[in-house]
């Protein structure tokens, strides 16, 4: 059966269907600048396809959560609910055919991110007797497949990132259509981009937007200009379940409406000026998260009170136990070794440094060693100084006063890095390689460790050569140290130069 949905007519005049059957086999992108019209194109395509196909949309700022009164759509608000519970919604919606609403207004971006994961995750992994065709629609896919880190946790944007890839990769297969809408195809994942096989371009205005917009919908690139002529609503279409030839169209009306409607200017309110100062600059409110001040006591408790302080109470002083310098050199020796025991573990280099001191605060208890237990401002540094090799005695030299200083412009987890390169420089040993440096900073990603460099660089704490050899080699600024040429793609860090002599 075929079921053409219209989304509009053509600029001839034409209506323009989409192949409801085709586009759950094709997948769909959407492009558009803010104010393009892409949240309406969404509405009308929901719209249109409601009554034949199971829908579900990942909402970011609430707008569709209208769809439920007109469609019967089921509403899921996202902070209400764990990650766990809204897996398990994903799996039910799609065990009972429900089309649903995932509205994650008033989340931040992290949990945004791990919410909509988990919720794809479990539309995704349901059994295979339950695989029945449905649309899968993302506004502002950008958000949840970005195409660089930004500012949330890498464990959230790898989920997020892989639930996203998931649904446009594999998602066919399992009756998952994935629709994502995007403002701009330069910060949406490539890999998650490339899966579309439908394009509705809207109006966009940047250069390399437009060149990507008109390499999709194999346009020559002197035709990208028109992209910027596009009207509100106007998009140019390209596909299987679309045309076969680029087109463009205008969208059509939609029954609904978001609860955030276009900004229209209206008049300014006509009140004088010293009414609105004692309106606007009034005495703030008490908050209601601060404790309130007590009521003053009546006569009876100032009499008890006073008769109280006529009576000292004796305290016993806490006794101080002087500690010997041996001692504090023993127990020293313990938390080095607590540490390095849990350093060894072998995901120890990628796990969170939360969960890194909780671990190093029980093996300590272990240890026995009571209050004298590092807080995690000073585990912080130690794990700085232990993911750079510095040892105790090394890390108290007078020496690297100078580099503790300069380190401590560069955010928490990239100073061990740079203490790491200081200190084969200061030895004269080779350059740790890319994989070493992601290491010292916790992530598996080689890009990464370069990019770090990069920053370092613009910082202007070192300097990045390479020599004939395409061997890389870097110089601290400032303070004349320079490590030796190293292969930036060796897996390990280089060995000592006295300890690879011993070896041999």
């Amino acid at each position: 059966m075929t079921v053409a949905i219209e989304m509009g007519l053509t600029t001839a005049g034409a209506a323009a269907a989409m192949d409801l059957e085709e586009l759950l086999a094709t997948r769909l992108l959407v492009q558009g600048n803010s104010g393009s019209g892409k949240s309406h194109l969404l509405r009308r395509l929901l719209e249109q396809s409601a009554p034949w196909v199971q829908q579900a949309i990942i909402d970011p700022e609430g707008d569709f959560v209208t769809l439920a009164e007109r469609f019967g759509h089921l509403v899921i608000d996202a902070e209400d609910h764990t990650e766990r519970g809204l897996q398990v919604a994903g799996e039910r919606a799609r065990l009972h055919r429900v089309s649903t609403v995932l509205n994650l207004e008033g989340l931040d971006a992290e949990n945004q991110m791990r919410r909509a994961a988990a919720f794809l995750g479990g539309m995704f992994d349901v059994d295979r007797d339950h695989w029945y065709p449905m649309l899968v629609v993302v506004d502002e896919a950008q958000l949840f497949a970005p195409a660089v880190a930004g500012e949330v946790s890498d464990e959230a944007r790898k989920l997020s990132l892989g639930a996203m890839t998931n649904l446009m990769c594999r998602g066919r297969k399992r009756g998952l259509a994935g629709i994502i809408a995007t403002q701009r195809l330069a910060k949406l994942a490539k890999n998650v981009a490339a899966e579309a096989s439908n394009f509705l371009m809207g109006r966009t205005f940047l250069d390399i937007d437009m060149a990507r917009a008109a390499d999709l919908l194999g346009m020559e690139r002197r035709q990208a200009e028109a992209f910027r002529d596009l009207e509100r609503g106007q998009f140019m279409a390209l596909g299987p379940a679309l045309s076969r030839r680029p087109l463009r169209l205008n969208i059509g009306p939609t029954d609904t409406s978001p609860r955030n409607s276009t900004p229209r200017l209206m008049p300014l309110p006509e009140a004088a000026t010293e009414e609105m100062r004692a309106v606007i600059l009034a005495a703030p409110p008490p908050d209601a998260s601060r404790p309130q001040r007590r009521p003053a006591p009546d006569l009876l408790e100032q009499l008890r009170a006073a008769k109280a302080a006529a009576v000292p109470e004796v305290r016993a002083e806490p006794i101080e136990v002087p500690v010997s310098a041996e001692e504090l050199a023993e127990r020293r020796e313990r938390v080095d070794r607590t540490l390095r025991a849990v350093l060894a573990e072998p995901d120890a280099g990628f796990r969170a440094i939360g969960v890194l001191y909780q671990e190093f605060v029980v093996r300590c208890r272990i240890e026995g060693l009571g209050s004298a237990v590092p807080d995690l401002n000073e585990f912080r540094r130690m794990l700085t100084h232990a993911r750079a090799g510095l040892g105790t005695d090394l890390a108290d030299d007078d020496a690297w006063q100078e580099v503790s200083l300069r380190a401590s412009i560069l955010p928490d987890d990239m100073q061990g890095v740079f203490m790491m390169i200081a200190r084969a420089a200061k030895e004269g040993w080779p350059c740790p390689g890319d994989a070493a440096i992601a290491r010292a900073y916790g992530s598996h990603s080689l890009r990464r460790a370069q990019r770090l460099l990069g920053y370092m660089e613009e910082q202007g704490l070192i300097v990045v050569q390479l020599d004939g050899g395409g061997r890389r080699f870097v110089t601290l600024v400032e303070l004349a140290w320079a490590t030796a040429p190293g292969d930036p793609n060796g897996d390990e860090q280089p060995a000592e130069p006295a300890a690879s002599a011993a070896s041999a």
